[in-house]
């Protein structure tokens, strides 16, 4: 069965908003941290957010999948650009991260169709 990215995502924010109001203190020292790493510094952001998709097909973590195709799609990345930072995970992780490479195609397509 396809995964709905979409719904993954709109999950994803709600379940965040969920342990924000949880724990606050621990949530905004994780948003800092994130959004200290992910600024431009000796690698640009594009740069970062393609090696978290990478990773993210490493781990085989569909949230992450979907956290970070929606991030590169944001920050205009093709589909090509993606498609080869998963390869690279492939490379090191072999045939499940092939496998995993299943998600990413298809949540590049959902959340590409999802913002026309």
């Amino acid at each position: 069965m396809a995964e709905d990215f979409n719904k993954i995502l709109k999950e994803i924010n709600k379940n965040l908003e969920y342990l924000a109001n949880k724990n606050p203190k621990n949530m905004n020292a994780f948003h800092n941290f994130l959004a200290q790493t992910l600024e431009d510094s000796v690698l640009d952001k594009r740069t970062k957010e393609l090696i978290s998709l990478a990773l993210a097909v490493k781990s085989q973590c569909k949230y992450c999948i979907a956290f970070h195709v929606k991030n590169c799609l944001d920050l205009g990345l093709r589909e090509e650009e993606m498609l080869e930072a998963a390869w690279v995970a492939v490379m090191m992780g072999g045939g499940p991260c092939l496998m995993y490479m299943q998600l990413v195609k298809e949540a590049i397509q959902q959340i590409k169709n999802q913002k026309k």
